[in-house]
């Protein structure tokens, strides 16, 4: 049974809560903190009343009103919010660091934020805070205010990664950002969600504490939104359940979102609680440093799987490129385009049917060649404007194709890797393995090898016993940074 008669004060930046019995009293303090400048006793009471309406939305019952603090003479001297008192026990952030199980909560509290954000307010001032200029505005404020920190609390080397991986994102998805915008993801939210300032009570949830000062921060993506309380699981060591909780609200949303773009905005929260820790450090926390670490990992490990990535693969027919692929897009979440299936698409042909035709005839012309490599370009481009990666799996034998892709990395601001499989002469035969439809015979194939242009940009992954070609492949993959930032 939780006590609600003990007296408590504490102290935020910006304000003092006072906890007498079943309520709660926030005084807001008389500072200019740049962001906030509450030294007029006027900028006080509206703000109070704006806090008040503001979380109304989400916790009617929670927050009662306005008061007024009496002087001597029993005129307002000042103003305070009044609240119901919650129940400490039922914070989120308590159930999670006791082990509680929080399922429930969870996908209770995410039904609750996508009904919001379906009836949130929406309109052109609140899509421009979340198109791409928007977003990345507030990385770039957010970069610029940490600089000071960079070899201090703040690893530079890490700030300097976080920074050009977000612009490389940013810069090559403008489509991704305009389709948010068209869908109506954008959405007046709540801007600051954290489990501290959850409850979890048997008739529902309590979501307090909004942001009120800066309309702008609440005019986000609802993924965004819901993305903040993500990275807060995440960091209080509840990973599966925060990926559980986006899961929930993408389904209660009808909110397709790609995964990148989720990787992306828990990137951004994390990035930010790690700014707010290094002034906490400015400020004397001893606590702080640990959580800057340990949000930097948090921002690192989600840019890069959210990189947008593409992989040219290829190499002889026979060699295991097509189950490569397969087995290399399921670890790294990617699309797989392959030009025998395009190629036959092309040609009005069924995917399962073989195309197979003397070198060089048939659909195997320079022209149907080009056509079909121009093909895979024009799809692999579409998927990585919205962030998806791609794995193109073709012989990619000519180098002016290869020069195309290397063209289409660098406009859309994508990792490049290129890999070459390799097999000895038996291991290239007639017939498809698992899962492919190669049309060439033996003596095409060595045909083909013989008039292929040299490749000393790839990396040669070898398939057979005793190898591990995917673990291969996935090495020359990490190793690899986005073409624009790599070649700076």
């Amino acid at each position: 049974m939780t006590v609600l008669n003990q007296a408590e004060m504490l102290q935020t930046h910006s304000a003092v809560l006072v906890f007498f019995g079943d309520r709660a009293y926030k005084l807001k303090k008389p500072v200019d903190l740049g962001f906030v400048d509450y030294r007029r006793r006027a900028d006080r009471f509206r703000a109070c009343h704006r806090e008040v309406r503001l979380n109304r939305r989400l916790a009617p019952d929670v927050y009662l009103g306005v008061a007024d603090v009496l002087g001597p003479d029993g005129l307002p001297c000042d103003h305070m919010v009044l609240m119901r008192r919650m129940p400490a026990g039922r914070r989120l952030s308590t159930l999670v660091r006791q082990g509680a199980p929080v399922d429930g909560e969870l996908r209770r509290l995410a039904r609750v934020l996508a009904a919001f954000h379906g009836a949130a307010r929406r309109g052109p001032a609140i899509d421009e805070e979340g198109d791409r200029a928007g977003l990345r505005g507030r990385w770039d404020t957010a970069f610029g205010q940490l600089r000071r920190f960079h070899g201090g609390v703040l690893d530079e080397d890490a700030a300097a990664e976080v920074q050009w991986r977000v612009h490389e994102f940013l810069d090559g998805r403008d489509r991704l950002f305009t389709d948010r915008i068209g869908r109506g993801r954008i959405v007046d939210g709540h801007g600051d969600l954290v489990a501290d300032d959850i409850f979890v009570l048997d008739d529902g949830p309590r979501i307090l504490d909004c942001l009120e000062f800066d309309d702008r921060l609440r005019y986000l993506d609802g993924l965004d939104d819901a993305a903040s309380l993500a990275i807060d699981l995440e960091h209080l060591g509840a990973r599966v359940p925060a990926r559980r909780f986006l899961d929930w609200y993408a389904q209660f949303s009808g909110d397709p979102a790609p995964e990148p773009l989720r990787r992306h905005y828990l990137a951004y929260r994390a990035f930010d609680r790690a700014r707010l820790a290094c002034l906490r450090h400015e400020q004397g926390d001893p606590d702080a440093a640990a959580d800057v670490a340990s949000y930097i990992g948090l921002t690192l490990r989600h840019l890069r799987a959210g990189t947008a990535r593409m992989i040219l693969l290829g190499g002889p027919a026979g060699a295991g490129r097509t189950d490569l692929a397969g087995r290399l897009a399921d670890r790294l979440g990617a699309t797989v385009l392959s030009s025998d299936r395009i190629r036959r698409e092309l040609a009005g042909l069924d995917p399962a049917t073989s195309a197979a035709a003397g070198f060089g005839q048939g659909v195997y012309t320079r022209e149907w060649t080009d056509r079909t490599y121009a093909e895979l370009c024009w799809r692999a481009r579409h998927l990585l404007q919205y962030g998806q990666s791609v794995i193109l799996e073709a012989s990619w034998a000519r180098d002016r194709h290869r020069r195309g892709v290397r063209a289409l990395a660098s406009c859309t601001h994508s990792a490049l890797t290129e890999l070459r499989c390799a097999a000895p002469a038996p291991a290239v035969r007639r017939g498809a393995p698992a899962g492919g439809f190669p049309d060439a015979d033996a003596l095409i194939a060595g045909l083909l090898a013989s008039e292929a242009d040299d490749w000393p940009e790839a990396r040669e992954i070898v398939s057979g016993p005793g190898t591990d070609d995917v673990a291969d492949a996935l090495s020359a993959v990490d190793g690899d940074r986005p073409a624009v930032a790599a070649g700076r």
